[in-house]
Formats: structure tokens, sequence, C-alpha cells
């Protein structure tokens, strides 16, 4: 497989099996509406640099990015609101890329099949402990479970064909 088609994998499972979709288009709502409320409370400031819807956009990602190097709002209000801005945008987008890697690296150890070969792997480990009417048992059982995979593939064969 080429490194293109793994990245493309990669992304799609990425946008397909975790939040970062809904948390980016969330990210960009809450930076639009705080963005106009920045606008609204600072567009009669004397003195204020945010005289532009633009302007407070730019304002807004400077802001929660921790760059440093956004002006301070001057009316009470913008500066509420540009508080408010700086906590929610840096948790959400500081939160996304953490969720994002958590359930994309979690992601793997929550299918049932890998958490029944985890068992199994864990009892393999065990046997040396078990009597012998143990593995008697155990020989019982895999021999069932077997003979049912076996079944569940010729049932899977003849629903494919």
């Amino acid at each position: 497989m080429s490194k293109h088609m793994r990245l493309i994998r990669f992304a799609e499972d990425v946008f397909a099996h975790t939040p970062v979709l809904k948390m980016v288009l969330l990210l960009i709502v809450l930076w639009l509406l705080f963005a106009s409320g920045l606008y609204y409370g600072e567009r009669e400031a004397d003195g204020s640099t945010i005289t532009s819807y633009g302007s407070a956009l730019y304002w807004g990602i400077a802001a929660f990015s921790t760059a440093g190097i956004a002006d301070a709002p001057l009316s009470a209000f913008s500066q509420l609101v540009g508080g408010v801005w700086i906590v929610v945008g840096s948790a959400l987008f500081f939160g996304t890329i953490v969720a994002t890697i958590t359930t994309y690296f979690f992601r793997p150890l929550k299918r049932p099949a890998r958490q029944i070969i985890d068992t199994i792997e864990y009892n393999l480990e065990q046997l040396d402990e078990l009597s012998i009417a143990e593995l008697d048992l155990l020989k019982e059982t895999t021999d069932t479970l077997i003979e049912h995979m076996e079944q569940l593939k010729e049932a899977q064969l003849k629903v494919g064909d």
C-alpha cells in the first residue's frame, strides 16, 4: 500500500471514528458567534483596533491560539466576550486534538473481537496452572469453538455466493 493510500485511509478512519469533524464545526460556529459579539462590543469603543468583523475574526484566532498577538478589547462587554472565547476556544481546540488522538488509538481496543483475542491470550498464559480436569474442559470448549467457527465461515461463504 502506498504512503498516499495509507494517508487517505488514516484520514477516513479519523473522520469516521473520532469526534474531530463535530468539534471543528462547533469551534467554527462559536468562533463566528464570539467574533460577532466582540465586534458588536468594540465597534463604538474609542481607540479600538477591532474596527471590522474581519478584524474581530482575526482577533478570535489570535486570542485562542495563545499566540499573544491579539490586542486587548477596550469595552467591558468585549473583554468579557473575549475572555470567555479564549477559555472556550482553547478548551475546544486542544480538547479536540486530545479527544481525536485518544479515540483513534483506543478504538481497536474496544472492538469485541480484540477483547476475545486478548482474553484467549491471557488464558493461554495460565495453562500451566490448570488441573487435568480443567485441561479436558478447555479441550472440549476449544473443539466446540472450532466447530462453531467453521459453521460461521460456511454461513458467510454461502451469503457471499
